[in-house]
């Protein structure tokens, strides 16, 4: 993956200016469908969710008041881990995008709707509604891509601290609700400089989430244990819910990779979106973003992100529509000869993953590494470690020349 401009072969060379407004045309169209079609059932959807997923946790935590007994505590970790999931990803997530705000609930709406993670709602709505869907895979200005620690792109110069990414990518997977937290503070950011520390606005963002992290932590780890307390179970209640907040971590970082980091999705320069039109917004969307096949079960499970090339398109538009317009969208992309990047779970997973490895390494190295000459090869990336800036670069020409040779083979 490299940014499209710099890329051999750009997939929207063959787009006039005409057709790429044509494509936002057609797309404001399924979008104006669905708005016109929208109404009860799509209120019934949401209700019906909510009340089934308050119900879940309800019955996984009175379960886990018998914890002690290792059934009860597999049953209700695993309920739990479920019903976090679903309300982080299906209701959470949607709803604070404004997907059911036209219902007119008070109940339901992305202005009062507070979820059960790590980062405020205002914060998280403000750094992912409005800085990562307006800047889509834009190198330096989508922070989703590597959330501000990691490699992302075969552009950005490589330094030795990239080779513990993937390690930092399984910490972040792990405690992903926290992770999210950080960046939506810009904590890197806010922290380097004095100046920063003591602004007011970010002292008070601060003081926000934390007290948020407070009230989640008492809740899953002071509150629930102590309930269990009278059956023995405040051990076993408190690693279940511990259990159930990382997999919900894992589950959902997962899936926000599948959407933006397999090879084969586009990344984008700061200067592509200079004057950007409606129809040139949409094609970014369409080309930087990715899909997951599988059942309605897993569609339900990822939020119906793995329909993320239709969130993107359409992210206001309710959740359960994804998959009525998918098709749609799908022969929108055939009829324009664009790559609809869709995979199953495990494979998209994969090539995420091994986008981090690859990223984390100089570029071309994996590449033209085999195991006879992965000796040579581990010398060569020792070197580029210990070494200066400039015997990286004349590492790095070596590299790059191997691998045109290779590709001229």
């Amino acid at each position: 993956m490299t940014v499209i401009q710099k890329k051999s072969e750009n997939p929207i060379a063959h787009l006039t200016p005409e057709d790429i407004e044509q494509i936002g045309i057609e797309l404001d169209t399924i979008r104006q469908d669905i708005l016109d079609d929208r109404g009860e059932r799509d209120a019934a959807y949401i209700r019906k969710v909510i009340g089934a997923q308050r119900k879940l946790e309800l019955a996984s935590r009175a379960v886990l008041l018998g914890s002690i007994f290792p059934p009860a505590w597999v049953v209700g970790t695993a309920g739990l881990s479920v019903a976090k999931i679903i309300e982080n990803m299906e209701i959470g997530h949607n709803i604070m995008h404004g997907q059911w705000d036209w219902m007119r609930d008070p109940k339901i709406h992305s202005t009062t709707w507070e979820w059960d993670n790590a980062s405020p709602s205002d914060q998280w709505k403000h750094s992912h509604n409005q800085v990562h869907h307006t800047y889509t895979n834009v190198v330096g200005k989508d922070n989703d891509l590597g959330y501000g620690i990691m490699r992302v792109d075969e552009d950005q110069r490589w330094v030795p601290m990239y080779l513990a990414q993937p390690l930092w990518n399984f910490i972040n997977a792990c405690f992903f609700e926290f992770g999210i937290a950080a960046y939506d503070l810009e904590l890197g950011k806010n922290l380097a400089s004095e100046k920063r520390r003591k602004d007011p606005g970010f002292r008070a963002r601060a003081k926000q989430t934390l007290t948020k992290i407070r009230k989640q932590a008492t809740k899953d780890y002071v509150v629930h244990p102590l309930m269990s307390l009278p059956t023995g179970s405040f051990v076993p209640t408190l690693a279940a819910n511990f259990t159930a907040n990382v997999v919900r971590n894992l589950w959902t970082h997962s899936v926000i990779m599948c959407g933006h980091f397999p090879e084969g999705v586009e990344t984008f320069e700061r200067t592509s979106i200079e004057g950007e039109t409606r129809g040139e917004w949409y094609v970014r969307q369409m080309l930087g973003s990715a899909n997951i096949t599988g059942s309605k079960a897993m569609h339900f499970m990822t939020g119906n992100l793995s329909h993320q090339i239709e969130h993107h398109l359409f992210p206001d538009l309710p959740s359960n529509r994804y998959a009525e317009i998918a098709p749609r969208v799908k022969a929108l992309f055939e009829k324009y000869d664009l790559n609809y990047h869709s995979a199953p779970l495990p494979q998209q997973v994969y090539s995420a993953w091994h986008k981090v490895v690859r990223l984390s390494l100089p570029n071309g190295w994996l590449a033209t590494t085999t195991p006879a000459n992965a000796p040579q090869q581990l010398a060569k990336l020792y070197k580029m470690t210990t070494g200066g800036p400039k015997l990286r670069r004349a590492i790095q020409a070596r590299i790059d020349q191997e691998l045109r040779r290779q590709q001229a083979a």
